[in-house]
């Protein structure tokens, strides 16, 4: 997985999608779940893997950071809405406390940019979740990849996510991110996409210990993977048509705009674009950069997020 600008791909239709059987309901067991998994991750693997299928992998992660965000806030009793966390994050000027929603965004993108490849990557990753949980992480990492050896990857997510809530049952979000680096690590992923959290609530994961709850943690861990496949294909379509209408603009800077855009899931154009577009040494005028992103709006590639005459902010177009 490259977390590199996209490219389009020549045949949207051939990217690999999930066959209906997979996605069909029926009676479940830990059986069919790891069945299904299997499937499903191998697809998603093959979506963010492969550059030539277009799908914006920095995007996706983020948005799936903004939906992990919002389903740890009410894992941790805040229930937070995700177009609160989005602006708590995206609106707060720099060097202002975001606040707790604004915080637990920068989390979950600040996880899915941990290595967790080469040497060190153990070490990062106990440095990112603090020292109170540091000496056991090796133990539940090592623990899980057995489980995923002998039972398959889900069963491996939900026994780090376990072995966690034991040591501390209010460590949800580490819970879920350590599910997430489990994922990646089997899948050989240089880096996590958090997507164990979307689906799960904290009911379910109470009572991790009984055979029913680990099987309903598997299934909810799957419809989140699942969705990532729909979002994956999606975002590349989508990726595409930004792509297609960017001769279009005239701005100066346009080009490195389009790939903000293709990045990033919320842009405010008076701090993303303006007086310097992010990332890049590249100056903008505040009205230009308002200028741009309603001419995205209006040649139907992106959409206004909020519904505000001011501190607005754009995204691709859903």
């Amino acid at each position: 997985m490259t977390f590199q600008p996209a490219t389009v791909s020549n045949d949207l239709i051939s990217l690999p999608k999930l066959p209906a059987w997979v996605t069909s309901g029926r009676a479940e067991t830990l059986e069919t779940v790891a069945f299904r998994s299997g499937v499903a991750l191998t697809i998603l693997d093959q979506l963010v893997s492969d550059p030539s299928g277009g799908v914006p992998v920095k995007l996706l992660a983020n948005r799936l950071a903004l939906t992990a965000a919002s389903a740890t806030s009410k894992l941790e009793g805040r229930m937070a809405r995700e177009v609160d966390i989005r602006d708590a994050f995206h609106l707060t000027p720099a060097g202002e406390a975001r606040g707790p929603d604004g915080d637990l965004l920068a989390f979950w993108r600040d996880a899915a940019r941990l290595r967790i490849t080469g040497r060190d990557w153990n070490a990062a990753l106990k440095a990112f979740v603090g020292l109170d949980l540091e000496t056991e992480v090796d133990g539940w990492l090592r623990s899980a990849a057995s489980r995923c050896q002998t039972h398959g990857p889900l069963v491996g997510c939900v026994s780090v996510m376990r072995s966690v809530l034991e040591v501390d049952d209010r460590a949800e979000r580490v819970a879920c991110l350590f599910s997430d680096v489990v994922l990646a690590r089997v899948l050989n992923w240089p880096v996590v996409l958090p997507v164990s959290a979307h689906c799960l609530t904290k009911a379910i994961l109470r009572d991790l210990d009984e055979d029913e709850p680990e099987l309903a943690v598997q299934l909810r861990i799957l419809q989140s993977i699942e969705d990532a496949v729909h979002r994956s294909c999606d975002l590349a379509q989508r990726a595409a048509a930004l792509q297609a209408v960017a001769p279009r603009l005239r701005a100066k800077g346009s080009d490195a705009a389009v790939a903000l855009f293709l990045s990033e899931d919320a842009v405010a154009p008076s701090t993303a674009l303006s007086p310097m577009i992010q990332g890049t040494t590249i100056p903008m005028t505040d009205r230009a950069a308002r200028r741009l992103c309603d001419r995205l709006v209006e040649l139907g590639v992106a959409r206004e997020l909020t519904g505000r005459p001011t501190f607005r902010l754009y995204g691709i177009a859903p």
